[in-house]
């Protein structure tokens, strides 16, 4: 199976041999990964791995974010 899965996926699998192999640091990896997510997927991600309740996370954003985004010339 893991033979299957490196041919599907090539590049997923070269980069956890780079994290394994200490070429590159998992921290900077999940960085990037999560900074190339949409706000939703990261959200679903959470949910479906369950890291946070259904009720915890709607993929709405909060007030904070919402400010943040908000453009007085519009």
């Amino acid at each position: 199976m893991i033979d299957s899965f490196t041919r599907i996926r090539p590049a997923t699998c070269r980069l956890m041999d780079m994290m394994e192999a200490g070429e590159i640091d998992a921290r900077y990896v999940a960085d990037m990964a999560l900074m190339w997510l949409s706000e939703s997927s990261v959200a679903e991600m959470m949910l479906e791995n369950d890291l946070v309740e259904d009720e915890e996370h709607d993929g709405q954003p909060d007030e904070a974010q919402e400010w943040e985004s908000f453009d007085p010339d519009c």
